[in-house]
This record gives C-alpha cells, sequence and structure tokens, in this order.
C-alpha cells in the first residue's frame, strides 16, 4: 500500500470519526469471510456502518481528530485484526447488532467488542455489551425528563378537572331533589 493511498484511507477514516459520535472497535479475527460477510450485510440492514482498517491507520484518523488514542493503544485495543462499527444516530445501535449477530449465527465467543466511544466516554471490553445494548439515546433521556417535569402538573389539572365535574354533579343532585 503506497503513501498516497494509507492517507486516503486515514482522510476517509477522519471523516467518518468526525460524522459519528459513536463508534465500536471489534475484533472479528476468528470469524470466516462469510460470516463476515453476513455480519456486514446485518450492518447495513440496521443502519449502522463497519469498516476493516488497519490500527495504525485508525490510530492516526482519531488523532487527526484531536482523539486521545493513548488509552486504546496503552490498553492494546490497536492491536490485531480490528473492525470500526459506525452509528450515527444511536450509541446502542450497533451493540444491538452485534448481539443480533451472535445470536442468530451462533457465534457466542467470536466477534469480540474491544471498546466503544459514545459522545467521547470509553467503555473497554466485550463484557460492556449487554450495558452498551441497553442504554438509553440521548433523545429517550431528555423524553423521560420531560414527561417527569409534566407528571406533577398533569396530576394537579386532573384533581382540579374532577374537583369541578364532583361540584358540578353535587350541584344537580341538590337541584334535582328540591323539585
Amino acid at each position: 500500500m503506497t503513501r498516497d493511498e494509507k492517507n486516503g484511507i486515514i482522510d476517509e477514516l477522519k471523516d467518518k470519526f468526525a460524522a459519528n459520535a459513536h463508534y465500536y472497535i471489534a475484533d472479528a479475527s476468528d470469524l470466516t469471510v462469510a460470516q463476515i460477510n453476513d455480519f456486514r450485510r446485518l450492518c447495513f440492514q440496521s443502519g449502522v456502518e463497519y469498516r476493516v482498517a488497519k490500527n495504525t491507520l485508525i490510530r492516526k484518523a482519531l488523532e487527526a481528530n484531536g482523539v486521545d488514542s493513548t488509552p486504546l493503544v496503552g490498553s492494546k485495543v490497536l492491536k490485531g485484526f480490528s473492525g470500526v462499527i459506525f452509528s450515527q444516530e444511536s450509541g446502542k445501535l450497533p451493540a444491538e447488532v452485534l448481539k443480533k449477530f451472535r445470536t442468530t449465527s451462533k457465534i457466542k465467543d467470536k466477534m469480540l467488542l474491544k471498546v466503544a466511544s459514545i459522545d467521547g466516554a470509553l467503555f473497554f471490553g466485550d463484557n460492556q455489551l449487554d450495558m452498551l445494548s441497553t442504554l438509553k439515546s440521548r433523545e429517550e433521556l431528555i423524553g423521560d425528563i420531560i414527561g417527569l417535569l409534566q407528571s406533577p402538573a398533569k396530576n394537579v389539572i386532573s384533581a382540579l378537572s374532577s374537583g369541578g365535574n364532583k361540584l358540578a354533579g353535587i350541584i344537580k343532585t341538590l337541584s334535582e331533589r328540591e323539585s
């Protein structure tokens, strides 16, 4: 691979890392070509992108975006076979895709998660996959907070409106008794 080809891949990866706030780096070294093609197909159907690249090119692309790659190099994440799963919308979507791939292809101990980066926070190791798959998105969290804030106001309004209906019912009953 020439220097120009490497620079082109670094630029492409740099743009991908800049455009996607969520990415996972996984180890697919024990998979066959057919299994990797199945995984790519599942990623495409789910709306995430899977890209295989050399570890040094991944590191250089991250550093070009101003990301400190020291934790990745120190924890040996960027060793061996690495594939990057990019997700623009949701931080949990790649975890769900990995779990679905493992269950549908009956591969429990392959396609291991090395690290996940969600909005700049790093999660190391395959043992984080279950937690990452249940993670709520930012929009879901904001919706939960708005729902919690609206709940007391809704209770007051319903209490007031139900009280008014009771009062109207009592007055109507009393007026019917008098006649």
